[in-house]
């Protein structure tokens, strides 16, 4: 293990949840770092004098939530994929070479149309592709993501037809693309693998996210009813070069959602942000945090620690 993952050794074995192979990474370390054996004490104190907080009684607005959730997602099991009949698929199948036919002439105008090596297709037995206007906010369904050997990335999905997209993730209409997806999805997977997609291409040593995707990260950051959505967006936010829209966002998590899994993934970056360009608003947040009685354990923990992180 290595310095940065003490906290997390550290939490995994005050929670017993630390497998004996992690135990031992922790001992040796700890027999070797004289500065994280008194982080560590200084860890098993503060979690000893967090055990003597009251437990926060459970609201009716919390119980309500919880039930929606897990009804939502009952829900959403219990939904079957549409398999259409023999003859149905029959029938798909012939006017589909009716409108391969029809699109030739089209397609072969459009060859090569995108430049940077962009590119729309069609899989075989359906009507050529085109990039969707997103100006007229289209209902994009069945989305699908891959990044190809080359490094560009595809998205599939289907409007009126099947259609796949693949091009660099740096590519406007790509980049575009990406943002309209993290705003518009409506199911929580979609817009999982979408934030995965972004997390894979865009950050440290990758392409540079463009303004629509950090706001589109942002947003769903504040919005999104669903707490997995919202740490996963956290996290690719965090992935990426800090600036004051980044930091703004992750600032209103730490202050105000929920979640006390965003909240951890909120401290974490803005502390390394802060170690790098120390920012007034940034201390102050964390040292609110590390200082709030209601705030939950493991957030104080994390905002006490980061603080003592940062040359202030």
């Amino acid at each position: 293990m290595e310095c940065g993952e003490l906290t997390e050794y550290a939490l995994g074995r005050l929670l017993g949840e630390t497998a004996s192979s992690e135990r031992e990474e922790l001992r040796v370390h700890l027999a070797g770092c004289a500065s994280c054996r008194t982080e560590l004490a200084a860890l098993e104190d503060a979690w000893e004098t967090l055990g003597a907080d009251p437990d926060l009684p459970v609201t009716p607005e919390f119980r309500s939530r919880t039930v929606e959730l897990l009804e939502d997602e009952i829900a959403r099991r219990r939904i079957r994929s549409f398999r259409p009949r023999a003859r149905a698929r029959r029938l798909l199948a012939q006017a589909a070479a009716i409108l391969v036919a029809a699109a030739l002439g089209y397609a072969a105008a459009r060859k090569g149309v995108g430049g940077r090596n962009s590119a729309v297709s069609a899989p075989a037995g359906s009507a050529a592709a085109s990039w969707p206007d997103l100006s007229k906010n289209p209902r994009l369904t069945n989305v699908s993501y891959r990044t190809d050997a080359d490094g560009r990335v595809a998205i599939e999905f289907d409007a009126t037809t099947r259609r796949s997209i693949t091009g660099p993730p740096d590519d406007p209409r790509v980049s575009s693309l990406l943002a309209y997806l993290l705003s518009r999805n409506e199911t929580a997977g979609e817009k999982s693998r979408a934030i995965e997609l972004v997390s894979q291409n865009f950050g440290p040593g990758a392409a540079v996210a463009s303004p629509e995707i950090v706001r589109a990260l942002a947003t769903t950051l504040k919005r999104d009813r669903n707490p997995g959505v919202r740490k996963k967006a956290a996290e690719a936010l965090a992935s990426f070069r800090s600036t004051a829209e980044i930091r703004a966002a992750l600032l209103d998590a730490l202050a105000n959602d929920p979640n006390p899994g965003v909240r951890l993934v909120a401290v974490d970056a803005l502390a390394a942000a802060a170690k790098e360009a120390p920012d007034p608003k940034t201390i102050q947040s964390l040292r609110e945090k590390a200082f709030d009685p209601s705030e939950n354990g493991f957030v104080r923990a994390r905002a006490a620690s980061a603080l003592k992180a940062i040359n202030l």
